[in-house]
């Protein structure tokens, strides 16, 4: 398993202290988000589509760090946008791990191999590389040829240079079970990474490219199939054995998103990471008035075929801690190949999609001077342009933390 011994005894230990607490809901992860910013234009991406002026929002070191004691959790992922961006990034990094918070540095890692005499190796810091496949496929999910080589080149350097690194590799219909086999093993036994974070890709209302998700019958195949092709070749995941149980089908989870909070340049997201639909200013604002009955698969139609982590590792996380032996069985077997599966969760009484997105954008924009790139945003979209206070130059403004 790719994740430390002492991580696994801290979070164990913090999770028996929940349960003998007998707290329902609580934090495992946080997300914390401290830019939308990227370098990359991901097709399959629904993270970015805002407006200059909320693009160049970054969370300050101090607002990172009180996330960070608020809410609790022992680990922190650092997703964005492309958090290498954030010029005080290693300033947030340092000041979780004086917190002995585990902390996951996602990166489309463009940036990392220039970046890496900024962080010292720990064992509370670990890289996580955004790779979707092989070169062609991963290419081609994040739009930019060549991207793979450099990714790969970034990875080896700080393993040389005695950095933890992980492969965050998001999975979408163009890949077959044989590739995703053959990429597993250079991950595992090429690069050395000391694990891979695999996930079905989320299928973002925004993302350009809305022809390649996965619904969940189809992901729970083709992880089947990937999984029976990988049999004796230890390949090294860091997910919990029943999350990948249950992403080849033989679980019956419903997701826990409060497992996995996030804060982000708006405040705490509601409900989750991958869905926006609400914002407040505390994390105990969070937990005490999301509706939390009213998403997830089920419930809600943009949450009708989600199976990512970060929905649904907690869940697979808590159930490994109330049965360990289960757990127990199926990491040493590996996730079951055939058989029936799970019985897929009814759709049919689901509510529709709000549209939030938009109409938080111009709340959030209406108070503030609007640029011609800012303008073009809006027009882009057949959406009235905020009437704010006064016209700007076209230039997007500086940011403190850039």
């Amino acid at each position: 398993m790719g994740v430390p011994l002492i991580q696994q005894l801290r979070v164990g230990g913090y999770l028996l202290k929940q349960r003998i607490k007998g707290t329902k809901r609580f934090p495992l992860v946080l997300m914390l988000e401290p830019l939308y910013r990227c370098n990359l234009a991901c097709p399959g991406c629904g993270k970015i589509d805002y407006p200059d002026h909320i693009l160049n929002q970054r969370l300050s070191v101090e607002e990172c760090l009180q996330a960070a004691d608020e809410c609790g959790a022992p680990v922190v992922s650092i997703p964005g946008g492309e958090p290498l961006l954030h010029k005080e990034i290693d300033q947030v990094v340092e000041g979780l791990i004086k917190r002995k918070k585990f902390v996951y540095l996602c990166t489309n890692a463009l940036l990392l191999a220039k970046n890496l005499d900024r962080f010292k190796p720990s064992k509370y810091l670990t890289f996580s590389v955004h790779l979707d496949g092989p070169k062609e496929h991963h290419d081609k999910a994040v739009a930019q040829e060549g991207g793979f080589e450099i990714a790969v080149a970034a990875i080896r350097e700080a393993k040389d240079r005695g950095f933890r690194v992980n492969v965050n590799c998001t999975l979408f219909n163009q890949l077959t079970a044989d590739e995703a086999a053959d990429f597993f093993d250079f991950c595992t036994h090429d690069l050395g990474v000391e694990g891979i974070t695999v996930s079905p890709g989320y299928a973002y209302e925004r993302a350009e490219d809305q022809a390649h998700f996965l619904n969940r019958h189809n992901t729970k195949q083709l992880f089947r199939d990937i999984f029976k092709r990988g049999e004796g070749k230890k390949w090294k995941f860091s997910q919990s054995s029943l999350f990948l149980d249950f992403l080849a089908g033989n679980q019956d989870y419903r997701c826990t998103p409060w497992s996995n909070p996030t804060k982000c340049v708006f405040g705490w997201q509601k409900p989750c990471y991958l869905i926006g639909e609400g914002y407040v200013g505390s994390f105990k604002e969070l937990m005490e008035t999301t509706d939390w009955d009213s998403y997830g698969t089920g419930n809600y139609a943009k949450c009708a075929d989600c199976m990512v982590h970060c929905g649904y590792e907690g869940t697979a996380v808590e159930d490994t801690v109330a049965h360990p032996i289960k757990a127990l069985k199926v990491w040493l077997r590996g996730p079951r190949t055939d058989g029936p599966m799970a019985p897929e969760i009814d759709l049919s009484k689901a509510r529709a999609g709000d549209n939030f997105h938009e109409k938080h954008v111009t709340d959030f924009m209406k108070d503030v001077p609007i640029t011609k790139r800012d303008r073009r945003w809006f027009e882009a979209r057949g959406l009235e342009v905020p009437a704010a206070a006064n016209e700007g130059d076209g230039k997007a403004p500086t940011v403190a933390a850039e």
